[in-house]
């Protein structure tokens, strides 16, 4: 059942209510529109990302990206669960997403006015941020038990369980939308992309931290040299990114891409961080690896690496400023 809503903060609502710091490197990747409209990539510094003007979207939104046909799909309750499990300890464990949020709210403007929405709020910490700055703050998210321990820290901003493609919310209500490490856990850029743009008032603005694909590639690196199979959770490219918002109608005003590197003692250490965070969904069942598995995974970590003692994991991020005009 959902939570009563005060009359006053009523309006943006549909009816029926359907570890260690972090940092970030240098190394950043720049998109701009030309005078013909088209996105043009430039690359001010090794990033590794790509960014191409002929990536598409087919009429469903679906990726026809090679990469996308083979990828499983992941069923969003399976996300739910895992981000509810992770509630309570999500705060103490999350210091690269931490890290990676408060980069996203100093893009924004210093001040809000208005109604401002946080998709994938989470716990609710960057949803109270908002109304600091002195938005009339929102958070939805997909998982109740991130918006339980939400509704406990914080009585100012309303919390509503929905998803990113199908947002709970009428159209134009929003002066601002705000999301931070949560929109790479949905498939289909293109869905997302409309639900934005519906929800965005003229003239209204987003600010999106999305980690993209080529995150967490120390680790994939260190599971093919140890010889063990695959668990990658799919996330779109950047250029997948940017092909549905421009097909949803929002002009961009800036993609800057970033790697942040975590870093863990040990192996187990930085296999927890990944799943505590709610990241371990695969659209596949795992098998568990044995002692000898995170043995040479452990091992074959450390080769790759090549950094002492800290085995760092890449979080490659792209902070997307968007405007709907």
């Amino acid at each position: 059942m959902m939570p009563a809503i005060p009359a006053e903060k009523s309006l943006v609502l549909a009816e029926p209510l359907k570890a260690p710091e972090g940092k970030a490197l240098s190394t950043t990747a720049g998109v701009h529109l030309n005078n013909e409209g088209a996105f043009v990539a430039d690359m001010s510094l090794d990033a590794g990302v790509a960014v191409q003007a002929e990536g598409s979207v087919n009429a469903k939104g679906t990726f026809k990206a090679e990469e996308a046909s083979t990828a499983p799909a992941i069923n969003e309750q399976d996300i739910a669960h895992r981000f509810s499990k992770a509630a309570v300890k999500y705060n103490s464990i999350a210091s690269i997403q931490r890290v990676i949020a408060e980069q996203a709210l100093a893009n924004l403007p210093k001040a809000l006015q208005g109604e401002a929405l946080d998709i994938g709020c989470g716990t609710g910490i960057h949803t109270q941020a908002l109304v600091k700055k002195g938005a009339t703050a929102t958070g939805v998210d997909i998982a109740k038990g991130m918006l339980a321990q939400a509704r406990k820290m914080y009585s100012d901003p309303i919390f509503v369980q929905g998803s990113a493609v199908d947002l709970p919310i009428v159209d134009s209500a929003f002066s601002t939308v705000f999301s931070s490490m949560a929109l790479q856990w949905v498939s289909d850029t293109h869905l997302v992309a409309n639900e934005i743009a519906r929800v965005l008032k003229r003239g209204g603005v987003a600010e999106l931290a999305i980690m993209v694909a080529g995150s967490f590639n120390e680790l994939r690196t260190a599971r093919k040299v140890a010889q063990l199979p695959q668990a990658d959770t799919f996330m779109p490219t950047t250029s997948h990114w940017l092909n549905g918002f421009k097909q949803s109608g929002l002009d961009l005003q800036r993609v800057i891409t970033k790697d942040y590197i975590d870093s863990h003692s040990d192996i187990m250490a930085l296999l927890h961080s990944v799943k505590g965070v709610g990241a371990g969904e695969t659209g596949q069942k795992q098998p568990p690896l044995t002692r000898r598995d995170i043995k040479k995974l452990a091992m074959a970590y450390s080769n790759i690496t090549g950094v002492g003692s800290k085995l760092p994991l890449t979080y490659r991020v792209s902070h997307f400023r968007l405007e709907k005009r």
